[in-house]
C-alpha cells in the first residue's frame, strides 16, 4: 500500500469517527493519533493526514453541497458514513486541492470505497466523482496539475514515437 493511500485510509477512518461522534473538531487530533497508533504505528505521513482532514473540515459545507448536487437521490444524511466521508475526501481533492491530479483523486476514492464500503460503493463513488469532474471540465475548470500531467504524458509519448523512427532512411 502506498504512503498516500495509507494516509487517505487513516483520514477516512478519522473522518468516519468525527462524523459518527457529532463532528467534534476538537477531538480530531486525538482521533488521528489513535488511528495512527492502531493501524500504522511507524508511519510518518509528514502531516498529510492532518492537513487533508483540516482542509476538508474547513470546506465541509461546500463539499457537502457538491455531494448533494451530484447525488440528488441521496440526501447527505442517508449516504452511509463510510461512503459520505470517502466522497468528502474525493470531492476535496478533486475540487480544492491544487497538488492532487483529478485522476488520482477519483481512483483513490474508488479504491477506498471498494475496500471499506458496501457492494455498490465503488460504482456510487465513481458516478458522483465522475460527474463532478466532467462538469468541472465542461466549465473550463481544469486544474493546473492536470494540465501538467497531460503535457508530461504527451512529451513521453512523443519521445517514444521519436525513438521508434527508423534512422536508416
Amino acid at each position: 500500500m502506498s504512503n498516500r493511500h495509507l494516509a487517505r485510509t487513516i483520514a477516512m477512518q478519522t473522518l468516519y469517527q468525527w462524523d459518527f461522534n457529532g463532528k467534534p473538531t476538537s477531538k480530531v487530533p486525538g482521533f488521528i493519533a489513535s488511528n495512527l497508533q492502531d493501524f500504522a504505528p511507524d508511519f510518518d505521513d509528514k502531516g498529510f493526514i492532518s492537513e487533508l482532514i483540516s482542509n476538508i473540515i474547513a470546506k465541509i459545507d461546500r463539499i457537502d453541497e457538491i455531494i448533494t448536487k451530484y447525488a440528488p437521490d441521496w440526501p447527505i444524511e442517508q449516504i452511509t458514513n463510510i461512503d459520505r466521508n470517502i466522497l468528502r475526501i474525493g470531492v476535496y481533492e478533486l475540487k480544492f486541492s491544487d497538488v492532487i491530479p483529478s485522476r488520482v483523486a477519483i481512483n483513490e476514492a474508488i479504491e477506498l470505497a471498494k475496500t471499506f464500503g458496501g457492494e455498490s460503493s465503488g460504482r456510487f463513488v465513481n458516478g458522483v466523482l465522475g460527474a463532478v469532474y466532467k462538469d468541472a471540465l465542461a466549465a473550463g475548470e481544469e486544474k493546473e496539475v492536470d494540465k501538467t500531467e497531460k503535457s508530461s504524458a504527451k512529451a513521453e509519448e512523443q519521445e517514444v514515437d521519436e525513438s521508434n523512427v527508423d534512422s536508416s532512411e
